[in-house]
């Protein structure tokens, strides 16, 4: 019974260096033949180049642009022909109908006053600017999605890092324990509690594996990377800065850089300039005409060419643009209403950003100076006493589920810290944090 036992973790032994074998050749294998891993500046820039989202939402701008010519078009002018003296009656019996016919060409404007054109290419410059700070507050959001898949395969990382240590740890630990129990050190049923604990191990880092993977797949659907997974990796630190600005220096940098905020701003400014556009509408625009004719004049029968101009005057007695004015007040105090909440949640981001900063930076702090460490040295001090029959199998393997939670807490809350500074960037409206 001793040798079937002993012969049976041999063989998981030897299984277990064949896993970790492979692992660490296809990894080596897989770096041979992919370049440097894309750093956060590098997938930023590869995301602005291809995403489509952002790529439409770029061609609002153009739309915009292309908008401003059309607003500053002058109206363009009539020209009109009008023939007059065709004959109803034969003249001593000859039907001439058109020999008396006279042609008059004529051209008429409409002059436009109040500065009308001016104050619509205003206005759609103003539309203009308001799209591009639009396209920002897309891209602000996009970038949010993107750190957040950045930061998730650097977590994915350091957790796989992490349960291979594990796993590497744990069979160096049988193999002790084997020798053990070989040497009547360590009775058969606690060797069989270790093999199994093995199997934890195991799924830790098939978990971390998988994670790694499905980590990747979302990053390089938001940048079109039709890589294979395994050729395919982001680098970055995986850490955190443990000093914080004051909550003041954030929200004065999203007031400063809030591309939202700016298009409530810029609102408030189009409705203002579409009020003045509304009342320079209700103004009377004349149109000038002018023509000239070949035929004699009944007051003077040698001027056979005349010429003549009117005006047209519309009498704006009942539509003055009356309800455009109104409709134009009212949507200025909407829009600063609008403008006014729109501040509102700026501060409201930034500050909630800033309070789960504060308690990820907390709970970092005595992780890293108190219980990582402390959890380490509960493990190493009960495995030797468990070696040494001062402790009990129960006793160890609490102490290694103890430091496994602990680190795996660790690097989960820095990830939570990095996905707090990405809300951050996300609240203020740029990177204020690495």
């Amino acid at each position: 019974m001793h040798r079937h036992y002993s012969k049976r973790w041999m063989a998981v032994g030897a299984g277990a260096g064949l896993y970790l074998g492979a692992l660490y050749l296809a990894t080596a294998a897989s770096g041979q033949s992919t370049p440097t891993a894309f750093t956060w500046q590098q997938i930023k820039e590869r995301f602005e180049g291809v995403n489509p989202t952002l790529i439409a939402a770029r061609a609002n701008i153009d739309e915009s642009r292309a908008a401003e010519i059309t607003a500053f078009l002058r109206p363009n002018p009539d020209f009109s022909v009008s023939a007059d003296g065709f004959q109803l009656v034969p003249n001593l019996g000859v039907w001439q109908p058109t020999s008396g016919v006279v042609l008059t060409p004529s051209i008429s404007y409409l002059h436009e006053r109040q500065h009308k054109r001016e104050l619509r290419l205003e206005t759609a410059k103003e539309s203009t600017d308001i799209a591009q700070s639009s396209y920002s507050d897309v891209e602000r959001g996009l970038l949010f999605n993107l750190r957040n898949a950045f930061v998730g395969v650097l977590q994915a990382k350091a957790v796989f890092q992490n349960a291979t240590a594990n796993l590497t740890y744990w069979d160096q630990e049988l193999v002790v324990n084997q020798n053990r129990y070989n040497a009547g050190d360590l009775d058969q049923l606690d060797l069989n509690k270790l093999i199994l604990q093995r199997v934890q191990f195991e799924t830790d880092l098939q978990n971390a594996i998988l994670n790694l993977k499905t980590s990747k797949i979302g990053i390089q659907q938001l940048v079109l990377d039709r890589t294979p997974i395994d050729r395919f990796d982001v680098s970055g630190p995986y850490e955190y800065s443990e000093k914080l600005a004051p909550l003041e220096t954030f929200r004065q940098a999203a007031l400063e850089s809030r591309p939202d905020l700016k298009v409530a701003v810029q609102n408030v400014e189009l409705a203002r300039m579409n009020h003045q556009l509304a009342v320079a509408n209700g103004s009377t625009d004349p149109t000038w005409s002018v023509w000239y004719s070949h035929n004699a004049s009944f007051a003077n029968t040698f001027a056979n060419n005349t010429a003549g101009f009117s005006v047209s005057i519309p009498l704006r007695i009942f539509d003055r643009n009356q309800g455009e004015k109104a409709r134009t007040q009212v949507d200025i105090g909407r829009n600063e209403r609008l403008r006014d909440a729109a501040e509102a949640q700026v501060f409201n981001d930034v500050d909630s950003a800033y309070v789960t900063l504060e308690e990820a930076l907390n709970l970092l702090g005595r992780y890293k100076e108190k219980y990582v460490p402390l959890a380490g040295d509960i493990r190493d001090k009960t495995r030797d006493a468990f070696q040494h029959g001062g402790a009990s199998l129960l006793d160890y393997l609490d102490a290694e589920k103890s430091y496994r939670d602990t680190n795996l807490n660790y690097i989960n809350f820095i990830g939570s810290y990095l996905t707090a500074a990405a809300q951050m960037n996300q609240a203020v409206g740029r990177e204020v944090l690495p």
